[in-house]
């Protein structure tokens, strides 16, 4: 069955080594700089046991017993597919497409592995039965699965093997009879603090000589061992939610995480020692497009708020009806309505999941447009909602004290408003849109939209490689050879 919010918060209490700001954080869910963000998590459980809710986000456990969060479902038909994308809309609504790595997003990527289990026994190490037990697991329990792929950014001209130090990056130091030990470090493990697991694999193509940082597993983030740093919390730097409304609660955190002799079970391990393995655990299986179907969702329904936003400015400025507002608003629309087209698409031309017994995933070519689309329009969307709010957005009040106060109360009541909009309600709105589009809060986001699925030099590729430019060629050919020297 699903947990409860209460029953969320209360995992979290299990001794996880969190530094922040040089000290240990005792307990996330009362920490002033956490204990917003996963409150909101614990929303998004309670969510599924509101009967408004409950059918379209859950489904019946993989054994038939329960219910369980609908990101877990291996999808046998395009309905199926279309009813986990409109579960992921629920939940993204819900943190208004901040959250991009809340629950749902791992669990999908577990399923696509547990789609093709036999990627995961090519190599001499089987981790197929391994990856199927940890996806009822996770489905059964309730588990929040976070994960983290990549390794420091410290010499990437040089492989793991040829770094500085050889646990840089994290390998494999000890092989015993009852598992591995694991020392080094991955990034970034986005929202890792809050959740219950975390994934460690690779994404990278790797030579056999670097088989000892080859490896996929999953353990709990209370585990010996593991440790996390963390960025800066704008949750705790956040001095109200009247001040920072997106910051002081949907601050999902990314931290270094460090594995100082970390014990993995063999029943924790899906590939060992096998290059080849851990690369195709996410290119042979539905797991990296689950990732994206995740990601495009969430992007359209963030492009939405921040078109809400931009209507809602545009008519605080009383604008909104002259003819070069409602130009700009139609751009953005326009964006918006992009966004949701890659969506669609994505979910509209699902296909069979070779060796996957009749399950199927998400569009392959339209996944790798929405990885070139999606970084493109982000900037775009902020520098049009900028524009809309022009100089009002950084000429406010410090915060919500100034409100309280009654001389500098009655100053604003006076100079800061605008028809059918008093101080406060103005304040309000210019404070929400400074969260999503000038704080610190906001910089992180414009850098995560660029590069959460990786970088340009490897998701542009991946278009040529999963679509169809023979297609494209066959089609200019013919036009080619429609006519001749004859025809002239």
């Amino acid at each position: 069955m699903t947990r409860t919010g209460k029953e969320y918060l209360e995992s979290l209490r299990d001794g996880r080594v969190i530094w922040l700001d040089g000290e240990l954080v005792d307990d996330v869910t009362t920490h002033p700089a956490f204990r917003r963000s996963v409150g909101s998590i614990a929303d998004l459980y309670d969510m599924t046991h509101d009967p408004a809710h409950a059918d379209a986000l859950t489904v019946p456990g993989p054994d038939g017993e329960g219910r369980v969060l609908r990101a877990h479902q291996i999808p046998r038909s395009k309905e199926e597919l279309r009813a986990k994308g409109r579960a992921f809309k629920l939940w993204s609504e819900a943190t208004f497409g901040f959250f991009g790595r809340s629950p749902d997003y791992m669990a999908s990527a577990v399923a696509g592995f547990a789609t093709v289990p036999e990627v995961f026994s090519a190599g001499e190490f089987d981790g197929s039965a391994n990856v199927l037990a940890h996806w009822r697991r996770m489905a059964q329990d309730d588990l929040y699965q976070a994960h983290t792929l990549v390794n420091p950014q410290i010499d990437r001209t040089r492989p793991p093997s040829e770094q500085e130090e050889d646990d840089l990056c994290l390998r494999v130091v000890a092989e015993r009879g009852d598992g591995i030990v694991v020392r080094g470090a991955k990034m970034i493990g986005t929202a890792a603090a809050f959740a219950d697991e975390i994934l460690v694999g690779v994404t990278q193509r790797m030579a056999p000589a670097e088989a000892d940082y080859a490896v996929s597993f999953s353990v709990p983030v209370s585990a010996p061992g593991v440790k996390f740093v963390s960025r800066t919390s704008y949750e705790g730097r956040a001095t109200s939610v009247f001040d920072y409304p997106l910051s002081s609660r949907f601050d999902e955190n990314d931290a270094l995480v460090v594995f100082e002799n970390v014990f993995v079970p063999w029943d924790r391990v899906f590939a060992y020692r096998e290059p080849e393995v851990c690369h195709q655990q996410f290119w042979r299986t539905p797991a990296f497009v689950s990732f994206v179907h995740h990601g495009a969702i969430r992007l359209w329904t963030k492009l939405e708020f921040l078109a809400g936003v931009a209507v809602l400015v545009a008519r605080a400025n009383n604008t909104y009806d002259l003819p070069p507002v409602r130009m700009q608003i139609g751009k953005l629309m326009a964006w918006v309505n992009t966004a949701k087209a890659v969506a669609v698409a994505i979910e509209d031309g699902a296909e069979a999941v070779p060796g996957g017994s009749g399950a199927v995933m998400p569009n392959r070519e339209m996944s790798c447009a929405q990885l070139a689309i999606g970084p493109d329009l982000y900037p775009k969307v902020l520098n049009e909602v900028k524009l809309l709010a022009g100089g009002g957005l950084i000429q406010l009040p410090a915060s919500v004290r100034d409100l309280r106060h009654p001389e500098v109360s009655a100053l604003l009541g006076k100079y800061v408003r605008s028809p059918g909009h008093d101080a406060e309600a103005r304040i309000k709105l210019l404070k929400l849109a400074w969260d999503a589009l000038g704080s610190e809060f906001a910089g992180r986001h414009d850098q995560y939209e660029r590069f959460y699925h990786g970088s340009p030099h490897v998701y542009l590729p991946a278009l040529v490689r999963e679509g169809d430019p023979d297609a494209y060629a066959a089609l200019a050919r013919r036009c080619l050879d429609g006519y001749g020297l004859d025809d002239a």
